[in-house]
């Protein structure tokens, strides 16, 4: 049972509060989550949390803000976040996020394109590690599609939003593995062994739904026929050598170097705008860099100051088992992540926090990375104001809420996550 001896400050929680009520009123005022910038909420939260313990002298303080903002896992996962951003820029560049597309489509039947389009998805976000990413490609495929055949576009466009979900859930660069599995101290491969075993049910489940009514959705559509395998090497490489268990870093330099490779050889891109490409990718993690080292040197304030202690105590007081706090787990980044509309954010929020209850209750870290992920990305996955959902409906023309009822995957995973807590399955014993 939880020792509850450390019961912590109520009060070290404001600048989490702070965040969480400046970028909410912002986003209602603007009436669009994405209007407001997140990380304007993580600074003035920053500037709360250093002006915090005023016995403690202001260096200090600033100490504390830059030793957490710095921390060594905060700033492996930037690194990584920054590969990972000029590896998908640089692929999708030189034509390999077209070619996997066409090429997957291309083998599977007409008859069964609602299935194709999942499997589509999964591997894309999988191989790419963005569930938003991979709406942006395949999207307007499913649009046209639900066009020439008369299909149902919010149907077809939920099968694209839940494929995407899965693979990124699972992918070994999207940026939600990275904040799990360095949050939780655990490998990568080991993380998504575990994640695996708690999604697939959900994803077969899937799968055979839309196998069974893709009939009525029989489509004309031909996918590109110059696309060429050649093109799929740099998210095979990533693929095989991150399964093998090679340090992500390494994983991703080489398919940086693949990519450009594989672009300059076959001429689809310039050394120029090889370079000007991975450029744009590294630049668009520029906030998800800011707000995450933002949310280490608040979340180090917090825990200074008594924070840590006063949410394990108060979440964990009536847990006596594993199963609960594990569902406390859930519940944690659930919130989150309603909170703050952004997965990664989410995670990286509670992630401290979540470390701290696995190790109270003797939680394996690949299994509570796994809970992390799995219920971030289900919550993310039916937020009518989530990217994901909000890109997707722009493409396709409709209303997010349209999508929402359409997401069987995301819903199927939820159930999954929840049984797997239930059933305590898979066993980690470590």
């Amino acid at each position: 049972m939880m020792d509850n001896t450390k019961r912590g400050n109520a009060v070290a929680l404001l600048p989490l509060v702070v965040f969480l009520v400046i970028y909410l009123a912002g986003a209602l005022i603007a009436n669009d989550f994405y209007k407001m910038p997140i990380v304007v909420a993580g600074m003035f939260a920053s500037i709360v949390a250093v002006a915090m313990s005023s016995k403690r002298p202001l260096t200090e303080r600033i100490e504390s803000y830059t030793r957490g903002a710095t921390e060594s896992n905060i700033m492996l996962m930037i690194w990584i976040f920054v590969l990972a951003g000029a590896f998908a820029a640089s692929t999708k560049s030189m034509g390999a996020v077209d070619a996997t597309v066409a090429l997957t489509l291309k083998i599977v039947p007409e008859s069964f394109l609602p299935a194709g389009i999942f499997l589509a998805a999964c591997f894309t976000s999988f191989s790419v590690g963005t569930s938003v990413g991979t709406i942006v490609a395949l999207t307007p495929i499913a649009s046209a599609i639900a066009e020439q055949t008369g299909g149902n576009v919010a149907w077809l466009v939920a099968i694209v939003v839940g494929g995407a979900l899965f693979g990124d859930n699972l992918s070994f660069i999207s940026d939600t593995t990275i904040a799990a599995t360095r949050t939780q101290g655990c490998s990568m491969r080991d993380k998504f062994r575990t994640n695996l075993q708690i999604v697939a049910p959900a994803a077969l489940i899937s799968l055979i739904i839309y196998i069974v009514m893709g009939g009525q959705y029989i489509s004309s559509y031909t996918p590109a026929e110059s696309a060429s395998w050649l093109m799929m090497l740099p998210y095979l490489l990533v693929l095989v050598t991150a399964i093998a268990g090679m340090n992500v870093l390494m994983v991703l330099v080489m398919g940086i170097v693949a990519s450009g490779a594989i672009g300059l050889i076959s001429g689809e891109i310039s050394l120029i705008d090889w370079l000007v490409a991975m450029g744009d990718g590294i630049s668009s993690m520029g906030e998800l860099i800011i707000i995450t080292m933002m949310a280490g040197g608040m979340l180090e304030m917090i825990r200074v100051n008594g924070g840590i202690d006063y949410i394990i105590s108060r979440v964990t007081r009536r847990i006596n088992s594993r199963r609960g706090a594990e569902f406390s787990i859930a519940a944690l980044v659930s919130f989150a992540d309603v909170c703050t509309a952004n997965n990664t954010v989410a995670i990286i929020s509670v992630g401290g926090i979540v470390r701290e209850i696995a190790q109270k209750f003797n939680i394996a870290p690949r299994r509570a990375a796994s809970i992390l992920d799995t219920f971030s990305c289900f919550i993310q996955g039916i937020l009518p104001y989530g990217a994901q959902l909000l890109m997707a409906a722009g493409l396709a023309a409709i209303s997010p809420l349209e999508i929402v009822k359409f997401l069987y995957y995301p819903a199927i995973m939820g159930v999954c996550a929840l049984i797997a807590i239930v059933l305590q399955r898979p066993k980690c014993n470590d």
